[in-house]
Protein backbone atom coordinates (compact mmCIF):
# COMPACT_ATOMS: atom_id res chain seq x y z
CA UNK A 1 0.00 0.00 0.00
CA UNK A 2 1.32 3.44 -1.01
CA UNK A 3 0.66 5.93 1.81
CA UNK A 4 0.87 9.65 0.81
CA UNK A 5 3.65 11.29 2.82
CA UNK A 6 2.55 14.88 2.11
CA UNK A 7 -0.83 14.52 3.85
CA UNK A 8 0.43 16.08 7.10
CA UNK A 9 1.99 19.06 5.30
CA UNK A 10 -1.24 19.61 3.38
CA UNK A 11 -3.28 19.57 6.61
CA UNK A 12 -0.93 22.09 8.27
CA UNK A 13 -1.11 24.40 5.26
CA UNK A 14 -4.91 24.38 5.13
CA UNK A 15 -5.22 24.91 8.89
CA UNK A 16 -3.42 28.25 8.55
CA UNK A 17 -6.39 29.72 6.67
CA UNK A 18 -9.05 28.54 9.15
CA UNK A 19 -10.87 31.50 10.79
CA UNK A 20 -13.63 29.84 12.81
CA UNK A 21 -14.55 26.61 14.58
CA UNK A 22 -17.05 25.82 11.86
CA UNK A 23 -14.29 25.96 9.24
CA UNK A 24 -12.02 23.91 11.52
CA UNK A 25 -14.43 21.00 11.94
CA UNK A 26 -15.24 21.01 8.25
CA UNK A 27 -11.53 20.68 7.43
CA UNK A 28 -11.01 18.03 10.13
CA UNK A 29 -13.71 15.90 8.55
CA UNK A 30 -11.81 16.01 5.25
CA UNK A 31 -8.73 14.45 6.90
CA UNK A 32 -10.19 12.31 9.72
CA UNK A 33 -13.85 11.83 8.85
CA UNK A 34 -15.52 8.61 7.67
CA UNK A 35 -14.75 9.38 4.03
CA UNK A 36 -11.20 10.63 4.65
CA UNK A 37 -8.18 8.78 3.19
CA UNK A 38 -6.96 7.43 6.56
CA UNK A 39 -10.28 5.78 7.46
CA UNK A 40 -10.94 4.38 3.99
CA UNK A 41 -7.37 3.00 3.82
CA UNK A 42 -7.94 0.85 6.90
CA UNK A 43 -10.82 -0.84 5.05
CA UNK A 44 -8.48 -1.97 2.26
CA UNK A 45 -6.05 -3.74 4.60
CA UNK A 46 -7.98 -6.99 4.40
CA UNK A 47 -6.91 -7.43 0.79
CA UNK A 48 -3.17 -7.46 1.68
CA UNK A 49 -1.04 -10.45 2.67
CA UNK A 50 -0.27 -10.74 6.40
CA UNK A 51 3.20 -9.13 6.32
CA UNK A 52 2.12 -6.18 4.15
CA UNK A 53 -1.03 -5.73 6.26
CA UNK A 54 1.04 -5.33 9.47
CA UNK A 55 3.42 -2.82 7.87
CA UNK A 56 0.61 -0.76 6.30
CA UNK A 57 -1.48 -0.76 9.49
CA UNK A 58 1.51 0.56 11.45
CA UNK A 59 2.05 3.42 8.98
CA UNK A 60 -1.66 4.29 8.93
CA UNK A 61 -1.83 4.39 12.74
CA UNK A 62 1.19 6.70 12.86
CA UNK A 63 -0.40 8.93 10.20
CA UNK A 64 -3.76 8.98 11.99
CA UNK A 65 -2.08 9.82 15.32
CA UNK A 66 -0.08 12.64 13.75
CA UNK A 67 -3.18 14.13 12.13
CA UNK A 68 -5.12 13.90 15.39
CA UNK A 69 -2.32 15.74 17.22
CA UNK A 70 -2.14 18.45 14.55
CA UNK A 71 -5.90 19.10 14.69
CA UNK A 72 -6.03 18.99 18.52
CA UNK A 73 -3.29 21.64 18.77
CA UNK A 74 -4.93 23.74 16.07
CA UNK A 75 -8.28 23.70 17.91
CA UNK A 76 -6.63 24.82 21.17
CA UNK A 77 -4.92 27.70 19.35
CA UNK A 78 -8.12 28.68 17.59
CA UNK A 79 -10.15 28.77 20.82
CA UNK A 80 -7.48 30.79 22.63
CA UNK A 81 -7.53 33.36 19.80
CA UNK A 82 -11.33 33.68 20.18
CA UNK A 83 -10.95 34.30 23.93
CA UNK A 84 -8.41 37.09 23.47
CA UNK A 85 -8.39 39.22 20.35
CA UNK A 86 -5.74 41.89 20.01
CA UNK A 87 -7.24 45.16 18.77
CA UNK A 88 -5.16 46.88 16.13
CA UNK A 89 -6.02 50.57 16.54
CA UNK A 90 -4.18 51.48 13.35
CA UNK A 91 -6.77 49.71 11.19
CA UNK A 92 -9.66 51.74 9.71
CA UNK A 93 -13.00 51.47 11.49
CA UNK A 94 -15.47 48.87 10.29
CA UNK A 95 -18.30 50.39 8.27
CA UNK A 96 -21.63 50.37 10.08
CA UNK A 97 -25.17 51.35 9.31
CA UNK A 98 -26.52 54.58 10.75
CA UNK A 99 -30.07 55.81 10.89
CA UNK A 100 -31.45 58.50 8.62
CA UNK A 101 -34.25 61.05 8.72
CA UNK A 102 -37.65 59.62 7.82
CA UNK A 103 -39.05 60.97 4.52
CA UNK A 104 -42.13 62.39 6.30
CA UNK A 105 -39.87 64.35 8.64
CA UNK A 106 -37.86 65.59 5.66
CA UNK A 107 -40.98 66.82 3.89
CA UNK A 108 -42.32 68.46 7.08
CA UNK A 109 -39.07 70.37 7.46
CA UNK A 110 -39.16 71.39 3.80
CA UNK A 111 -42.63 72.87 4.32
CA UNK A 112 -41.53 74.81 7.39
CA UNK A 113 -38.38 76.03 5.61
CA UNK A 114 -40.68 78.04 3.33
CA UNK A 115 -42.90 79.59 6.01
CA UNK A 116 -40.45 80.25 8.86
CA UNK A 117 -38.54 83.00 6.97
CA UNK A 118 -41.96 84.69 6.53
CA UNK A 119 -42.13 85.06 10.35
CA UNK A 120 -44.59 82.23 10.96
CA UNK A 121 -44.33 80.89 14.51
CA UNK A 122 -44.61 77.16 15.30
CA UNK A 123 -47.25 75.87 17.74
CA UNK A 124 -47.28 72.03 17.83
CA UNK A 125 -50.56 71.68 19.78
CA UNK A 126 -51.96 68.67 21.64
CA UNK A 127 -52.81 65.31 20.06
CA UNK A 128 -55.33 64.54 22.83
CA UNK A 129 -57.94 67.25 22.66
CA UNK A 130 -61.38 68.12 23.97
CA UNK A 131 -64.47 68.20 21.79
CA UNK A 132 -64.63 71.97 22.30
CA UNK A 133 -61.25 72.82 20.73
CA UNK A 134 -61.45 70.14 18.05
CA UNK A 135 -65.04 70.81 16.93
CA UNK A 136 -67.20 73.35 18.75
CA UNK A 137 -64.81 76.32 18.71
CA UNK A 138 -64.18 75.63 15.01
CA UNK A 139 -67.87 76.12 14.19
CA UNK A 140 -68.74 72.42 13.74
CA UNK A 141 -72.48 71.92 14.30
CA UNK A 142 -73.51 69.16 16.71
CA UNK A 143 -74.80 66.94 13.90
CA UNK A 144 -71.68 67.27 11.70
CA UNK A 145 -70.59 63.84 10.32
CA UNK A 146 -66.97 64.35 11.48
CA UNK A 147 -68.19 64.15 15.08
CA UNK A 148 -69.51 60.64 14.59
CA UNK A 149 -67.67 57.55 15.86
CA UNK A 150 -66.90 56.33 12.35
CA UNK A 151 -64.66 59.36 11.74
CA UNK A 152 -63.26 60.21 15.18
CA UNK A 153 -61.32 58.21 17.78
CA UNK A 154 -62.99 59.05 21.09
CA UNK A 155 -61.22 58.25 24.36
CA UNK A 156 -62.66 56.76 27.50
CA UNK A 157 -62.31 59.50 30.08
CA UNK A 158 -63.75 60.32 33.47
CA UNK A 159 -63.21 64.02 32.86
CA UNK A 160 -66.20 66.33 32.43
CA UNK A 161 -65.13 67.25 28.89
CA UNK A 162 -65.21 64.60 26.19
CA UNK A 163 -61.70 63.77 24.97
CA UNK A 164 -60.58 62.47 21.60
CA UNK A 165 -57.58 62.12 19.31
CA UNK A 166 -57.56 65.30 17.27
CA UNK A 167 -58.84 64.88 13.72
CA UNK A 168 -56.86 67.87 12.40
CA UNK A 169 -54.25 70.36 13.55
CA UNK A 170 -56.89 73.11 13.36
CA UNK A 171 -57.34 72.81 17.11
CA UNK A 172 -54.09 74.77 17.43
CA UNK A 173 -55.76 77.74 15.73
CA UNK A 174 -58.08 78.25 18.68
CA UNK A 175 -55.36 77.89 21.33
CA UNK A 176 -53.13 80.33 19.45
CA UNK A 177 -55.81 82.97 18.86
CA UNK A 178 -56.84 82.86 22.54
CA UNK A 179 -53.27 83.09 23.79
CA UNK A 180 -51.23 85.16 21.31
CA UNK A 181 -51.27 88.83 20.41
CA UNK A 182 -52.35 89.98 16.95
CA UNK A 183 -51.30 90.02 14.19
CA UNK A 184 -50.77 86.25 14.22
CA UNK A 185 -48.83 84.13 11.73
CA UNK A 186 -48.61 80.54 12.90
CA UNK A 187 -47.85 76.96 11.82
CA UNK A 188 -48.89 73.81 13.64
CA UNK A 189 -47.22 70.56 12.53
CA UNK A 190 -48.24 67.25 14.07
CA UNK A 191 -50.03 63.93 13.89
CA UNK A 192 -53.77 63.63 13.48
CA UNK A 193 -56.12 60.66 13.60
CA UNK A 194 -59.17 59.52 11.62
CA UNK A 195 -60.95 56.21 11.00
CA UNK A 196 -59.76 55.80 7.41
CA UNK A 197 -57.28 53.60 5.55
CA UNK A 198 -56.54 52.94 1.86
CA UNK A 199 -53.82 53.75 -0.71
CA UNK A 200 -54.25 57.52 -0.18
CA UNK A 201 -55.56 57.62 3.44
CA UNK A 202 -54.16 56.56 6.81
CA UNK A 203 -55.75 56.31 10.29
CA UNK A 204 -52.75 58.31 11.58
CA UNK A 205 -51.06 60.90 9.41
CA UNK A 206 -49.19 64.21 9.58
CA UNK A 207 -50.63 67.64 8.94
CA UNK A 208 -49.28 71.16 9.00
CA UNK A 209 -51.83 73.84 9.78
CA UNK A 210 -51.24 77.46 8.84
CA UNK A 211 -53.11 80.48 10.14
CA UNK A 212 -52.82 84.20 9.48
CA UNK A 213 -54.90 86.79 11.35
CA UNK A 214 -54.16 90.38 10.39
CA UNK A 215 -55.76 93.52 8.99
CA UNK A 216 -56.75 93.70 5.32
CA UNK A 217 -56.16 89.96 4.66
CA UNK A 218 -57.83 88.68 1.48
CA UNK A 219 -58.45 85.41 -0.33
CA UNK A 220 -56.01 86.68 -2.96
CA UNK A 221 -53.28 86.76 -0.29
CA UNK A 222 -54.12 83.16 0.63
CA UNK A 223 -54.05 82.01 -2.98
CA UNK A 224 -50.73 83.72 -3.62
CA UNK A 225 -49.13 82.12 -0.56
CA UNK A 226 -50.34 78.63 -1.55
CA UNK A 227 -49.20 78.89 -5.17
CA UNK A 228 -45.81 80.33 -4.22
CA UNK A 229 -45.33 77.63 -1.60
CA UNK A 230 -46.16 74.77 -4.00
CA UNK A 231 -43.81 76.18 -6.65
CA UNK A 232 -41.07 76.41 -4.00
CA UNK A 233 -41.77 72.93 -2.69
CA UNK A 234 -41.69 71.15 -6.07
CA UNK A 235 -39.05 73.44 -7.57
CA UNK A 236 -41.25 73.85 -10.65
CA UNK A 237 -44.67 75.16 -11.58
CA UNK A 238 -47.01 72.19 -11.07
CA UNK A 239 -50.51 72.09 -12.47
CA UNK A 240 -52.69 73.40 -9.61
CA UNK A 241 -56.40 73.89 -9.25
CA UNK A 242 -58.56 75.47 -6.51
CA UNK A 243 -61.98 73.83 -6.09
CA UNK A 244 -64.80 75.43 -4.08
CA UNK A 245 -65.38 73.37 -0.96
CA UNK A 246 -66.88 73.53 2.52
CA UNK A 247 -65.21 73.59 5.92
CA UNK A 248 -67.14 74.75 9.02
CA UNK A 249 -64.28 76.99 10.16
CA UNK A 250 -63.62 78.81 6.85
CA UNK A 251 -65.83 80.72 4.41
CA UNK A 252 -65.23 80.82 1.50
CA UNK A 253 -63.35 77.51 1.39
CA UNK A 254 -61.35 75.68 -1.25
CA UNK A 255 -59.49 72.43 -1.79
CA UNK A 256 -56.21 72.53 -3.67
CA UNK A 257 -55.32 69.71 -6.06
CA UNK A 258 -52.15 68.85 -7.96
CA UNK A 259 -51.94 66.74 -11.11
CA UNK A 260 -50.63 63.35 -9.96
CA UNK A 261 -49.08 61.27 -12.75
CA UNK A 262 -51.57 59.14 -14.66
CA UNK A 263 -53.94 58.93 -11.70
CA UNK A 264 -55.53 62.34 -12.23
CA UNK A 265 -55.73 64.95 -9.52
CA UNK A 266 -54.70 64.50 -5.89
CA UNK A 267 -55.89 66.80 -3.12
CA UNK A 268 -52.96 68.13 -1.08
CA UNK A 269 -54.52 70.77 1.14
CA UNK A 270 -57.66 72.61 2.16
CA UNK A 271 -57.85 76.35 2.77
CA UNK A 272 -60.13 79.32 3.17
CA UNK A 273 -60.90 82.57 4.96
CA UNK A 274 -61.40 82.09 8.70
CA UNK A 275 -65.11 82.04 9.50
CA UNK A 276 -66.25 85.13 11.47
CA UNK A 277 -67.86 82.85 14.09
CA UNK A 278 -64.41 81.34 14.84
CA UNK A 279 -62.83 84.78 15.20
CA UNK A 280 -65.65 86.03 17.43
CA UNK A 281 -65.34 82.94 19.62
CA UNK A 282 -61.71 83.91 20.24
CA UNK A 283 -62.66 87.49 21.12
CA UNK A 284 -61.24 88.96 17.90
CA UNK A 285 -62.85 92.07 16.42
CA UNK A 286 -64.02 90.99 12.95
CA UNK A 287 -64.40 94.61 11.85
CA UNK A 288 -60.64 95.10 12.23
CA UNK A 289 -59.15 91.66 11.66
CA UNK A 290 -59.64 88.92 9.13
CA UNK A 291 -57.72 85.73 8.60
CA UNK A 292 -57.02 82.81 6.34
CA UNK A 293 -56.10 79.23 7.16
CA UNK A 294 -54.73 76.19 5.34
CA UNK A 295 -54.01 72.61 6.27
CA UNK A 296 -51.92 70.17 4.27
CA UNK A 297 -51.31 66.43 4.52
CA UNK A 298 -47.56 65.81 4.62
CA UNK A 299 -47.89 62.23 3.39
CA UNK A 300 -49.80 63.44 0.32
CA UNK A 301 -47.05 65.96 -0.45
CA UNK A 302 -44.42 63.25 0.09
CA UNK A 303 -46.23 60.96 -2.37
CA UNK A 304 -46.00 63.63 -5.03
CA UNK A 305 -42.46 64.72 -4.16
CA UNK A 306 -40.99 61.19 -4.15
CA UNK A 307 -43.34 59.55 -6.67
CA UNK A 308 -44.83 57.06 -4.18
CA UNK A 309 -48.16 55.53 -5.19
CA UNK A 310 -49.26 53.94 -1.89
CA UNK A 311 -49.31 56.20 1.18
CA UNK A 312 -49.04 53.16 3.47
CA UNK A 313 -45.47 52.48 2.29
CA UNK A 314 -44.19 55.31 4.49
CA UNK A 315 -45.12 53.36 7.64
CA UNK A 316 -44.61 49.75 6.49
CA UNK A 317 -41.14 49.50 8.17
CA UNK A 318 -39.80 48.20 4.87
CA UNK A 319 -36.07 49.05 5.00
CA UNK A 320 -35.64 48.54 1.27
CA UNK A 321 -38.25 51.28 0.76
CA UNK A 322 -36.96 53.64 3.47
CA UNK A 323 -33.29 53.31 2.47
CA UNK A 324 -34.13 55.08 -0.79
CA UNK A 325 -34.45 58.32 1.18
CA UNK A 326 -31.31 57.97 3.35
CA UNK A 327 -29.19 60.41 1.33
Amino acid sequence: MQIPQDLIDTAKLKLKSVQSEAEFFQLRAQFLGKKAYVISAFATLKSLDPLAKVAAAKELNILKGSLNKIFEDALVNLQSEDDFTVLDTTLPADPYLVGSIHPITKVSQRVMDYFLPLNYQVFPGDEIETDYYNFEALNFPENHPARQMHDTFYLNSNAQSQHLLRTHTSNSQIHSMLREDLPLYMLSPGRVYRCDSDTTHLPMFTQIEGLVVDQDVTFGDLKGVIINFLEYFFEEKPEIRFRPSYFPFTEPSAEVDIKFGNNGWLEVLGCGMVHPNVLKGCNIDTKTYRGFAFGMGIERLAMLYYGVEDIRDFYSSNLDFLNQFSS
